[in-house]
Parts: structure tokens; sequence; C-alpha cells
């Protein structure tokens, strides 16, 4: 998914393999950005695992000015987050700590790979043709 202000940049789904590059699109929230073209965003389903080059660096906003932390880990899941709240960022990255950060407060520059898109959700009709057995009709 791309989050909520990316919705009027040009966009497409994340690949295995696909290098990407956290990028500030100027529409207010940041996102990630294909390698071959940086307008581009890149949009990650929930359960992408992703992998860093170096340990994550974000900002935190404080009292007066953003302070940039970084997080001892160099892959993640993406997630969504507070769903329930339309006009706010949803996408959202989650570390082998348990901490969830938002995909906008990454600071830009970071590069990551996506290691893993989720398992395609398999429709009841398709598992069974699979196996070999057939629905009944009533």
């Amino acid at each position: 998914m791309c989050d909520y202000s990316l919705h009027n940049v040009l966009t497409r789904p994340a690949k295995v393999g696909d290098q990407l590059t956290t990028r500030d699109f100027g529409v207010g929230t940041r996102g990630f950005a294909a390698a071959e073209n940086s307008g581009v965003a890149v949009c990650l389903r929930p359960g992408t695992e992703l992998s860093f080059e170096r340990n994550v660096r974000h900002g935190i906003l404080g009292t007066f000015f953003r302070q940039s932390c970084e997080i001892p880990s160099q892959t993640a899941i993406f997630r969504q987050i507070n769903l329930d709240r339309p006009n706010t960022h949803h996408d959202a990255l989650e570390f082998s700590s348990g901490e969830v950060v938002l995909l906008t407060s990454l600071t830009e520059g970071q590069t990551a790979t996506v290691l893993q898109l989720p398992a395609d959700p398999i429709s009841e009709g398709s598992a069974h043709a699979a196996s070999g057995t057939e629905m009944a009709t009533v």
C-alpha cells in the first residue's frame, strides 16, 4: 500500500529484489522510491520484508526540532497502523525489537532491498483445485 498522501504520485507495486530509497515526495509524506526512477513511489503490501544497507535512521519531533535516532536493526516488516484514523499516516515498519516506526519519519536517502513479499491469499476454490479435490455444488 502507499500512504494516503502518495495517491497523487506515480506508483508501482514492489517486487522481490527491488532496490528502494527513502524519499520525500513533496506531498507531505516520505516513502520508498524506485531505483530506476526516483519520482515513482513503490507501494508495499503489509508483511513485506525489507533489508536495509545500514541501521535505520528516523526523526522524532522534539519540542523545537526534529531529532534523529537510529534503530540498531537492518531488517523490518512493512505494516499498516492506525487504520481506524483515515487522515493520518498508516505506512510503518516493524523491527525485531517490536518497535514500530512510521515510514514517513525515516530520514531520506536510506537504501533497502525487498527480501520477501507476503503470500497471496488462496481462495477456497483454488485451494481445492491445487489439492486435487473438487468443491461440491449444491
